[in-house]
């Protein structure tokens, strides 16, 4: 299937890693230039270097921190003409509401919330004067089902959830299309990581950290490339009438009891 994505541009955030990382090697693979922002610039530097030696596209990197204010500007400022926004960058931690404290809280929010609000508004501005333009927001389940465990996430990717709906309503009025995404678990480095470490803790041998995820829908966590698939498609002209609304690619998970 053509995507019909070739020769156009895309930002993504957090592009170093992870989900973002599979975004990037989804979109370059269909023709895409690329913008990558991550806070390490070794990181990005192989990243860049992984999608080079695999696609013949333009990659430029952005060693910033999103979650200072200036620093989201600069980077909205400096991509305004990107075609294509997928806001990724952020990990809010675990937590209860008296088990975080405050700065841990506004720190993570600075960058999954107002980092995606902050590099949103110049580029959405842009888009719309052009009368084209797609957003991405990768966000999270937990938006859907909050807990006391994870307050400060959930209460942040539900925000994030109505900012993409809010603005996907009425984006389609000046040619643009927003989207949320929501993936469940998924085993990307910092994941497996995780899940290692627990199961050295709980079962005495890393590497048996993958009976740890059997309750998830299918057995398994998601894998990076089963959700970047899917953000690649919203990305296209086949996803042409979708906007305003949240994609779960989560196995059914935010549905089950």
């Amino acid at each position: 299937m053509d995507l019909k994505l070739s020769g156009r541009t895309a930002l993504i955030t957090g592009g170093s890693r992870g989900i973002g990382l599979g975004v990037a090697q989804g979109l370059a693979a269909e023709g895409c230039h690329l913008h990558l922002t991550a806070r390490n610039a070794t990181d990005l530097d192989a990243a860049r270097g992984k999608i080079l030696a695999a696609h013949k596209v333009n990659v430029t990197c952005h060693a910033l921190d999103l979650g200072v204010s200036e620093n989201a500007r600069k980077l909205a400022q400096a991509c305004r003409d990107v075609d294509i926004l997928v806001n990724n960058a952020g990990a809010i931690p675990q937590g209860t509401l008296t088990g975080l404290d405050e700065k841990t809280w506004r720190a993570s929010w600075d960058l999954k919330v107002f980092g995606y609000i902050n590099v949103t508004r110049d580029i959405y501005a842009a888009m719309c004067e052009r009368k084209r333009g797609v957003i991405v927001n990768i966000i999270g389940g937990a938006g859907e089902r909050p807990t006391a465990g994870y307050v400060a996430g959930s209460m942040a990717n539900a925000g994030l959830m109505a900012f993409s709906r809010a603005l996907g309503a009425e984006s389609p009025n000046h040619g643009v299309r927003v989207v949320g995404l929501n993936p469940s678990a998924t085993a990307t480095d910092r994941g497996v990581t995780r899940w290692r470490n627990q199961a050295q803790k709980d079962l005495g041998d890393a590497e048996r950290w993958q009976e740890l995820t059997k309750g998830f829908p299918f057995g398994r966590p998601a894998e990076v490339k089963e959700v970047a698939d899917v953000v690649v498609f919203l990305c296209s002209d086949r996803a042409s009438y979708v906007s305003g609304t949240i994609i779960s690619v989560d196995g059914g998970a935010a549905a089950r009891k």
